[in-house]
């Protein structure tokens, strides 16, 4: 049998359509429900689902009032605060199309977003990189427009461009990824698929609120089925967030590995009584960690698999959770093929997993950029680039990316992109970028230069912090007498990576 897993139809999005308008359909019927809490260690800073709403609503008709039309891209330069998510759903709520971005964007890479992009006005926290620009739209004046009187929503056509995120490309530049306002609606794949959540729920996500992760899984979809979101205040210690899930009866638990191996290291016994169970995304669950946290708690983390050009379609859930090693199954409505050359491989053996071109939360595509997305797909599947295998009940087992692409903290950051940052250094020849692990279920990014001696690495550092995002800055530099390359001149990144790990300094025990 080939590796196809089609698990079911899925109703389609209604039209017309607004994406906000889904998020807060609840919000009339739920009033004063606490729909956000947002935990400090001795108080909370609470909104009401009508209080998120009108702020919501209120920034529409504020963005509206600047002259900014439907359709018009509207570019976020904004903190790890509340701010981030009641301008973006604001901001959809007028029909216009949001472009969140990671907050540790240094100017050069905001300023390249920006010439791309074109975008109607920016969204600025003072404290955020941005260059100067006229379109700016401060802090002070994006908060005063929540109390202004509340914009009805806009619908139209749900396959109308909602908002665009950006994704590192082995082309090396990030990429934009364009998606529909019905993204929102093929995440209720999820709600059972993955989340097991419910109107009654409490969830805790422990990303930043600006996380793209954190605005899916920890706002928008709680939000969607009336349920409470928590977010633990900005540098809350990983140690702290135990006691925050028991004080404030967080009922699921969301973050990325290496939230779990923080919180861990602290603690061997967790106390938990309210929690259900963990969700866990944005890069590989080790076994290790998994295991340790069923030990810790006595439940389980239920791992998803996805990516910015579809969100999460493949997770294990409380109903279905996964065997051994395996991420889980598709979820109901998602179709899933895993793919070589020729085809659907036949079950057991190694592919590219593919999600089929008819997902309502796959892209629209990559903006202005047909050719790189028409390059994408196999027939009626979307490559993903990664590979796994799939079993006879359509469990898949991820075996690793097909490219060079690296992991950084939850965001996948070209090693073309580093490498460019990196290349203009004085005295530097050559350098290569590679994902290397420091220590058992813990890697990072390391450089491997060539220069006539070893370069001095705090000013690498420097260099490299004025041109890269912080989760994008190798925390490793290597000198090298040469650069290991194939028959072709092509850099072989898994060389360098076997080079590290057999090395004294690479052993997990010396990490």
């Amino acid at each position: 049998m080939d590796s196809i897993f089609d698990h079911g139809g899925f109703a389609p999005c209604p039209a017309p359509f607004n994406m906000a308008a889904h998020v807060l359909a609840l919000a009339g019927e739920l009033g004063d429900k606490t729909a956000l809490s947002i935990l400090h260690e001795d108080r909370t800073d609470d909104w009401s689902f009508h209080a998120l709403s009108r702020a919501v609503r209120g920034t529409a008709t504020g963005l509206r009032a600047r002259g900014l039309d439907p359709g018009a891209r509207v570019l976020l330069r904004l903190g790890n605060e509340v701010d981030f998510p009641i301008a973006y759903l604001g901001a959809l709520t007028a029909g216009l199309v949001p472009v969140p971005t990671a907050a540790g964007l240094t100017e050069p890479e905001v300023a390249r977003i920006i010439a791309g992009l074109s975008p109607g006005a920016i969204l600025r926290d003072p404290a955020i990189a941005c260059p100067d620009d006229a379109a700016v739209i401060g802090l002070d004046d994006l908060r005063k427009m929540r109390s202004l009187p509340a914009a009805e929503w806009h619908m139209g056509d749900p396959e109308r461009v909602g908002y665009i995120i950006y994704t590192s490309g082995t082309s090396g530049q990030p990429m934009p990824v364009v998606h529909a306002h019905r993204a929102i609606w093929a995440r209720r794949m999820m709600h059972q698929g993955w989340y097991g959540i419910g109107v009654q729920d409490r969830l805790c996500h422990a990303g930043a609120f600006n996380w793209t992760y954190t605005l899916g899984t920890g706002l928008m979809d709680p939000w969607s089925v009336g349920a409470t979101a928590l977010i633990p205040a900005p540098g809350t210690d990983p140690a702290r967030l135990p006691a925050l899930l028991k004080r404030h009866q967080a009922s699921i638990f969301a973050a990325a590995p290496g939230v779990y191996r923080q919180i861990l290291k602290h603690h061997q016994k967790l106390d938990l009584p309210d929690l259900h169970h963990a969700l866990s995304a944005g890069e590989k669950l080790s076994p290790t960690i998994r295991s340790r946290w069923h030990e810790a708690t006595g439940g389980e983390i239920h791992e998803a698999f996805g990516m910015s050009e579809c969100s999460t379609f493949i997770s294990g859930c409380p109903a279905d959770p996964p065997q051994g090693e395996s991420l889980g199954r598709p979820q109901p409505g998602r179709r899933v093929a895993l793919l070589d050359a020729d085809g659907p491989v036949p079950l057991g053996q190694s592919g590219t997993i593919a999600i089929h071109r008819s997902d309502p939360g796959l892209m629209l595509g990559y903006l202005d950029a047909p050719e790189q997305t028409v390059a994408r797909f196999q027939g009626d599947w979307f490559l993903t680039g990664d590979q796994g295998a799939m079993d006879a009940q359509g469990r898949i087992t991820y075996e690793g990316r097909r490219d060079d692409m690296m992991n950084a903290g939850g965001f996948r950051v070209s090693p073309l992109e580093v490498e460019g940052a990196l290349a203009g250094f004085p005295g530097l020849e050559a350098v290569a970028a590679a994902e290397v692990t420091i220590k058992t279920d813990a890697s990072v990014i390391a450089a491997f230069y060539t220069a006539a001696c070893p370069l001095d690495e705090a000013a690498l550092r420097d260099y490299a912090g004025a041109r890269l995002a912080r989760y994008k800055q190798p925390r490793l530099y290597i000198h090298l007498p040469a650069l290991p390359t194939g028959a072709n001149g092509k850099i072989l990144r898994r060389a360098l990576r076997e080079h590290y790990e057999v090395s004294d300094h690479g052993r997990p025990d010396q990490a």
